[in-house]
């Protein structure tokens, strides 16, 4: 058996080098828009808990409380919301929108008094990460600024 020959490469691929610069260069992502899509991310995670733990408290309640498919469905609902915002923090509105759901998860406080210690939790987390997050961003474009002032 002989080994098999190695294969050139072909004109109708191009090299590394050439398909790196073909593509533009993405901006980067700036600190607060990271901050907020990983807070998101988490907090996607412990709605999903938390509607299962709501959904199963609700299976020994009476007949005249909410029915335990709403719990599962408006868990559903705010995950589908967290996630397409974490998609969206491109868009300045998109944080307003995360204001939003935050308020959401502590108003599920009701069903669950647990879910206002969560709701508070990363409520304050949402905020720092809106608050520190920007300064810290524009300190940085201060810093590209003066640098680029000085060449």
């Amino acid at each position: 058996m002989t080994a098999p020959e190695p294969s050139e490469p072909t004109p109708e691929t191009p090299d590394d080098a050439t398909a790196q610069q073909a593509r533009p260069a993405r901006p980067a992502r700036s600190l607060r828009q990271s901050l907020a899509a990983v807070i998101l991310a988490c907090e996607a995670l412990i709605v999903f808990l938390a509607a299962l733990v709501i959904w199963g408290l609700a299976q020994g309640e009476p007949a005249g409380v909410l029915p335990s498919w709403v719990a599962l469905a408006a868990g559903g609902v705010i995950i589908v919301a967290l996630i397409v915002t974490i998609g969206l923090l491109r868009h300045r509105w998109a944080y307003a929108l995360g204001w939003t759901l935050q308020l959401l998860i502590l108003a599920s406080g009701f069903l669950n008094p647990a879910m206002f210690v969560v709701g508070v939790i990363f409520g304050g987390m949402w905020w720092y990460a809106m608050v520190v997050g920007a300064r810290i961003d524009r300190q940085h474009a201060a810093d590209a600024a003066a640098g680029k002032e000085q060449q």
